[in-house]
C-alpha cells in the first residue's frame, strides 16, 4: 500500500497545534490513533525505506509454512509489506497492545480485502507466544518497552524462531558523544520544520515523549540481539538517530 495515501479514517497530524498548560506522556489512544500514519511519517527520516527493507527481508527469509511477526504493529504497516512478499502458506501475525490501534487497523485491512490474510491480536508482546517463526520485525517498539524487559523480550523471540529466521528492529537511537548527538538532534528537528511542523508541536510532542521514549546506543542494541543468540548482527538502515538492525538465527 501507498504509505502517502491515508487509511480509512486517517487525519492529519495536527494533535500539538495548540498550546498546552500541561502535557501529558504519550499514549497510543484514539487521537494518535487518527492520526498515526501521517505523524510517523512526518516525524520519523527514512520511514518508508525501513518499510521496503521489511518487504525485501521478508521475501529473502520468510519460509513456507510459518508465522510471520510483526511485534507492536500500531496500523499494520509491516505486517502489509510481511503479507505482500511472505512465502506460500506463510501466517502474517500482528501484535498491538493498545486498542485504538488494533481497531484502526482492523478497519484498513477490511479496506484492503486482507482481514483472512494478516491475524490481529490486541495483547502485550511480552506475553505473546513466538513460534515456528521465520521474519520478526519490531517496528520501533523496543523503544517504548521498560529497558529490563528488552533482553527477555529478544531472548524469547530467538527461541520461537526456525533455523535462518531473521528479526529485524527499528529503533531511535541515542550516540554516545554529546557534539554528534545534538548534530544528530538539531538535524532531526530541521527534518520536522521542514515535514510542516511548528516550533509549538515540535515542543509539545518532544515533551510528551520525554519519559515514555528511551532511546539506547546503537551498540546497545548490537550488543542485545548478539547475547539473545542471533548472528550476522548489522545495521542495514540509518537515518539521522533512527537505525534498522538485522540479526539471522543461524
Amino acid at each position: 500500500m501507498d504509505q502517502n495515501t491515508p487509511s480509512p479514517g486517517q487525519k492529519p497530524d495536527s494533535l500539538y497545534a495548540k498550546s498546552r498548560k500541561v502535557v501529558p506522556p504519550f499514549e497510543f489512544d484514539q487521537q494518535v490513533a487518527n492520526v498515526f500514519q501521517d505523524m510517523i511519517s512526518r516525524s520519523v527520516p527514512g520511514y518508508a525505506l525501513v518499510l521496503d527493507l521489511i518487504g525485501l527481508a521478508t521475501a529473502q527469509y520468510s519460509q513456507m509454512s510459518t508465522n510471520c511477526y510483526d511485534l507492536g504493529c500500531s496500523l499494520g504497516a509491516s505486517a502489509l509489506k510481511m503479507q505482500q512478499q511472505a512465502a506460500a502458506n506463510c501466517k502474517v501475525i500482528a501484535i498491538d497492545n493498545s486498542s485504538a490501534m488494533i481497531e484502526k487497523c482492523k478497519q484498513q485491512f477490511t479496506h484492503l480485502g486482507l482481514t483472512d490474510q494478516i491475524e490481529l491480536h490486541c495483547q502485550d508482546i511480552n506475553q505473546t507466544p513466538i513460534s515456528n517463526a521465520s521474519v520478526v520485525v519490531l517496528n520501533y517498539t523496543l523503544q517504548f518497552i521498560e529497558k529490563p524487559a528488552r533482553a527477555p523480550l529478544l531472548n524469547k523471540i530467538h527461541q520461537g524462531m526456525c533455523e535462518n529466521g531473521v528479526l529485524i528492529v527499528s529503533e531511535k537511537v541515542r550516540h554516545s558523544r554529546t557534539k554528534t548527538q545534538d548534530l544528530l538532534t538539531n538535524l532531526h528537528l530541521d527534518f520536522k520544520r521542514q515535514q510542516g511542523y511548528s516550533e509549538l508541536e515540535i515542543a509539545q510532542k518532544r515533551a510528551s515523549l520525554e519519559t515514555v521514549l528511551i532511546a539506547e546506543s546503537e551498540k546497545e542494541h548490537l550488543h542485545r540481539i548478539s547475547n539473545a543468540g542471533f548472528s550476522e548482527v548489522s545495521i542495514i538502515s540509518k537515518a539521522l538517530n533512527f537505525t534498522t538492525f538485522l540479526g539471522i538465527k543461524a
